[in-house]
């Protein structure tokens, strides 16, 4: 039986603990061949992104063609796509490709606040890439950034935002709550349908460099493996949640360190 494959389009992350980087190591994890699309090179560490070099737009689509003319692409995950030309150009590549899964992670700033995402690229984000995707995964800030408004400051209110983010046509939306506060993350998954929390004991450590990018990159290889929205965002969690509460195991870097992608096998 062939393994399942999953794609990430997204950039890399020069310490590892991020980007495709971070990507790759959760698509192994959670049991997909990941294979990437590299949007822009990062110059990082755990302590910050000291430079960032575009890919070009032409770069970009040799790589998604040359990776979907050979390969049985069953997700897609988005990550940084830093530049409204590299936005047109992954949006005019999944309506010639048709992959069944996209998931959406709105990288707009890192971890260590830096931004990620140029000011003319946000339009672009909102107006033609979240349509085209079946999930989104913007957190508290980059759900309100998305919005134009301040950060939601309680349930209703997140639930009111990803509501209103379904109307940008995406599918369904997963807010993640780590930027919250009290003693559990919780994350929604709001759909037209319903909303569903997801709670998990809320981690104390720093370690948590590319939380954003993992947690998307494992509900695409859950979705590549054939599981549904809802049954893929929970594993994600899972396998999320799991990976903070081990990132004290490792000893990566002077500042916020990377999570415990292999915590199963350590």
């Amino acid at each position: 039986m062939p393994i399942p494959i999953a794609l990430t389009i997204a950039g890399s992350d020069s310490s590892g603990g991020a980007g495709i980087q971070a990507d790759l190591k959760s698509f192994a994890a959670c049991g997909a061949y990941g294979a990437s699309v590299v949007t822009a090179l990062t110059a990082q560490n755990t302590q910050g992104v000291r430079a960032v070099h575009p890919v070009p737009a032409a770069f970009v689509t040799a790589q998604i063609d040359a990776v979907f003319q050979d390969l049985d692409v069953k997700a897609v995950k988005i990550g940084m796509v830093a530049q409204r030309d590299v936005i047109a150009v992954i949006v005019a590549a999944l309506m010639r490709w048709q992959p069944p899964h996209v998931v959406l992670d709105p990288v707009m700033v890192a971890t260590s606040g830096d931004s990620l995402l140029m000011p003319d690229a946000v339009a672009a984000l909102r107006t033609t890439l979240i349509p085209r995707a079946d999930l989104i995964t913007p957190n508290l800030p980059e759900a309100a950034a998305l919005l134009g408004e301040a950060v939601a400051a309680n349930d209703d209110a997140i639930a009111d935002q990803g509501r209103r983010l379904l109307a940008f046509g995406c599918r369904a939306v997963l807010i993640k709550g780590g930027h919250g506060s009290g003693p559990e993350s919780i994350d929604y998954l709001v759909t037209a349908e319903r909303v569903v929390a997801l709670a998990a004991p809320r981690v104390a450590t720093k370690n948590t460099h590319g939380t954003g990018c993992s947690l998307s990159s494992a509900i695409a290889a859950q979705l590549a493996k054939g599981d549904d929205l809802e049954t893929a965002v929970r594993a994600g969690k899972n396998f999320i949640s799991a990976a903070i509460a081990a990132a004290d195991r490792l000893d990566v870097g002077r500042g916020h360190g990377p999570v415990h992608h292999f915590y199963r096998w350590d």
